[in-house]
């Protein structure tokens, strides 16, 4: 009976040893802006893309609170990933404007590594074809919404508007206090006259409110953008902001503009905690870049998503070195500003 018992208790422990261990999954927590904001789509879908090509990551989304917090978050461990952009991580470094009153924002940021920028888009603003806006000097009485107020986006489209359109907000028009994604009800009822979304055209957000109402983009035609010397000056003196076109009929015909419309386009990206492990970083952006190229093939807003404008030098934030290691391995050519320290 023991000879028994000890060949099974060696039969047991021989079988359990031949068992392959099973990786421990790992979660991570990464935060971006609200649904239907081009971010919220590019980042929503590089989640999705890691946790299906890697068995043991499961990368979890939150979509609530603004990217300023989202970043202080990350910075100091309570998040892993999140929204970033050059003017914010700019403002943090410096420890200016919404971190002003935030005594260790410096050091904050050397704890925030980049995994890849990204088109933001471009500044669409959008009223109602029957509202008689025609230019942006038109905003002045209106109720316009640019942004949750305290954001990035907000700063830089009251910006876009004062150097269009010579409009001082407060002074000429009024803001709309709302989310992202209360924002486009209001629109849709009607509660205010513009709204300021950002996106790579086609926007699906544009063209979902197109497919039910008669809009007009407003910004700039290439002549007056040419001759805009103030705007020009700010896009290309500011890390971060570019020249938008959205090219005349890529809404189709419920969106009434016949010229291109020249407005501000933005790059934000992708920060992880710069001490989050390097290997993991490294999977997770080769998972991600390798699956992108695929899916670029039946998903036209992310072919403005390349690995050149993934590395480029903004606002001196320096890349994860895990992050680093993929560019480097498939042969991106990475500016000295941007490489990890």
């Amino acid at each position: 009976m023991k000879h028994i018992t000890k060949s099974l208790m060696a039969g047991a422990i021989a079988a359990t040893l031949a068992v392959p261990a099973v990786a421990q999954e790992i979660n991570l927590k990464m935060a971006t802006i609200a649904p239907g904001t081009s971010a919220y789509l590019t980042m929503t879908t590089m989640a999705t893309m890691v946790n299906q090509a890697l068995d043991d990551v499961n990368i979890q989304v939150d979509a609530t609170g603004a990217a300023t917090q989202h970043m202080v978050e990350v910075a100091n461990g309570n998040l892993d990933m999140s929204m970033t952009s050059p003017t914010v991580y700019n403002f943090m470094k410096s420890g200016t404007v919404m971190y002003s009153q935030l005594p260790n924002a410096a050091e904050l940021a050397e704890n925030l590594s980049l995994v890849f920028w990204f088109p933001l888009g471009n500044y669409h603003f959008l009223v109602y074809e029957d509202s008689g806006i025609e230019t942006m000097e038109d905003f002045a009485g209106k109720r316009v919404f640019l942004g949750p107020p305290g954001g990035g986006a907000y700063a830089a489209a009251v910006t876009a508007v004062r150097l269009m359109g010579g409009l001082e907000v407060g002074e000429d028009y009024d803001d709309v206090n709302a989310s992202w994604s209360s924002s486009v009800q209001g629109f849709q009822d009607r509660q205010f006259d513009v709204l300021a979304t950002t996106g790579i055209p086609p926007y699906p957000l544009v063209e979902q409110l197109a497919l039910t109402s008669t809009l007009r983009l407003i910004g700039l035609s290439k002549e007056e953008f040419d001759a805009n010397q103030p705007f020009q000056d700010f896009i290309t003196n500011t890390d971060g902001e570019e020249i938008g076109i959205i090219p005349a009929g890529v809404y189709g015909d419920n969106v009434v503009n016949t010229e291109d419309v020249y407005t501000l386009g933005a790059d934000v990206g992708v920060a992880a905690r710069t001490d989050l492990d390097e290997d993991l970083v490294y999977r997770i952006t080769k998972a991600y870049w390798e699956a992108l190229e695929k899916e670029k093939e039946n998903t036209p807003w992310m072919k403005g998503i390349t690995l050149e404008g993934a590395v480029k030098a903004a606002a001196g934030m320096r890349l994860h070195p895990g992050a680093q290691r993929y560019y480097e391995e498939v042969g991106v050519d990475i500016p000295e500003a941007s490489r990890a320290m």
